[in-house]
């Protein structure tokens, strides 16, 4: 690849990156504006988090997939806030364009992705399940009911390709042991200049990678039983979660 395509890439990347950051950080503004907001935002992820940890057991337990199944569902795909690390990376952002390789950047700019349409569902997800006077007691049947009302077909789909395609690009960079020095050398000037999340987001994405071996195994599981539940919610199938 020659250096102007790598220019143009990178510059894609970037151009779709601040687009997400900002999407993501007005969605988390409203979702944050007061306690009880984001009270109510933190009790559906920490259901959403469960769920997930309940249909990806096997890989959880899994001694190869392990420590990849854990990052997908602590920073891809779970309850945890990550305005830090998107402040981060919105803060540096023209530094980032000149380090990182084009597929650490499009890793980075796929993660922040999937972060703006999760907030955007989880946004909908909540007003629904305040509106059939559920948020306080969310259980499968409520949960399924509001995720049909609420609907965004399209959008679902979106959300699992974005992990699939997050997971491709992280297997991608762990094939690059450059990226692995380079990231072993700037762990302490990351921390001393404020980009601790950034570069623990990328470290643990590398490393659960890197140890696992060829991903394709693990994101077929993964892709597979998301899309098979989105199909049963979808079509309002009985035990949709079994």
């Amino acid at each position: 690849m020659d250096d102007a395509t790598v220019s143009i890439e990178k510059h894609e990347c970037a151009a779709a990156l601040r687009q997400h950051l900002q999407t993501a950080k007005r969605l988390r503004l409203q979702a944050n504006s007061e306690p009880a907001t984001a009270a109510k935002r933190l009790r559906l992820r920490e259901w959403q988090a469960g769920r997930l940890a309940r249909t990806h057991a096997d890989l959880l337990a899994s001694p190869r997939f392990g420590v990849a199944a854990q990052f997908f569902l602590s920073d891809l795909y779970g309850p945890k806030d990550f305005s830090s690390r998107d402040e981060e990376v919105e803060r540096i952002l023209p530094l980032l364009i000149r380090m990182l390789p084009v597929s650490a950047l499009r890793t980075v700019a796929l993660a922040v992705e999937v972060d703006a349409l999760s907030e955007e569902l989880d946004s909908a997800m909540v007003a629904e399940l305040e509106r059939a006077g559920m948020l306080e007691r969310i259980d499968e049947d409520a949960y399924a009911a509001a995720y049909r009302a609420v609907g965004c077909r399209a959008e679902r789909e979106r959300q699992v390709t974005l992990i699939r395609q997050t997971g491709e690009a992280l297997d991608r960079v762990a094939r690059k042991p450059l990226l692995s020095t380079m990231l072993r050398l700037m762990r302490g000037p990351a921390q001393l200049a404020g980009l601790g999340e950034l570069h623990d987001f990328l470290d643990r994405g590398f490393n659960a990678f890197r140890c696992m071996g060829p991903a394709d195994e693990f994101l077929d599981s993964i892709d597979g039983k998301e899309r098979a539940l989105l199909a049963r919610l979808f079509a309002a199938a009985a035990d949709p979660f079994v």
